[in-house]
């Protein structure tokens, strides 16, 4: 079954003023919607073509060398915004609790070590892509990755993820990225983020 876009889980002014209702639209409706057309063009015919994305971009190099660059960049686009949608809610922000935020403190020292870390490595991602919080099978780490790339391809499960390519954000922050990302804390979904770690600790 071809990919699609899957509707937002709140309107698109809900998460006014971190992040605006414009970018929202644009970002959802044309940005996403473009990776899931590319990705679906680039995987018809292929025995791939029904298969979850998550298993096509954690098996990249099995897919024709014609199709993976693609792939990569279009699949891995549909299945960031996936979860970036997700990872967001009118009623985010605060701090995560139980056994997500030991794993937090026990990883990076404490909570507001582990965001300065995080945005450090988005503010610091050169051009286009994402910062993560990953399980990397022994725990939890934080990457970076570039362009659509996916910490799945490398064998981690990404957690969190925030979107540091200037259409996430520059209608309302310009180039004031940091500032992007300070807002975004207070719509963070953070049963969400535990859920997800929940499911692989």
């Amino acid at each position: 079954m071809a990919y699609s876009v899957p509707p937002l889980p709140y309107p698109y002014d809900a998460l006014e003023p971190h992040i605006d209702k414009a970018t929202m639209e644009f970002h959802h409706d044309k940005h996403h919607q473009a990776y899931v057309d590319k990705a679906n063009g680039a995987l018809e015919g292929t025995e791939w073509a029904e298969r979850p994305v998550e298993q096509v971009l954690q098996n990249l190099d099995g897919l024709p060398a014609d199709k993976r660059t693609a792939v990569k960049n279009n699949g891995g686009g549909h299945y960031n915004h996936s979860l970036f949608w997700e990872s967001m809610s009118a009623s985010g922000g605060g701090a995560p609790d139980g056994e997500l935020a030991s794993a937090i403190d026990t990883a990076f020292g404490s909570f507001e070590d582990f965001k300065s870390k995080l945005k450090e490595t988005g503010v610091n991602q050169f051009g286009s892509g994402w910062s993560w919080l990953v399980h990397d099978g022994s725990g939890l780490a934080i990457v970076g990755s570039a362009n659509q790339d996916n910490p799945i391809s490398q064998g981690s499960t990404p957690l969190l993820g925030v979107d540091v390519w200037e259409h996430a954000y520059y209608l309302k922050y310009q180039n004031r990225r940091p500032d992007y990302i300070d807002a975004w804390w207070n719509v963070v979904l953070w049963s969400k983020v535990a859920e997800r770690f929940a499911a692989v600790s």
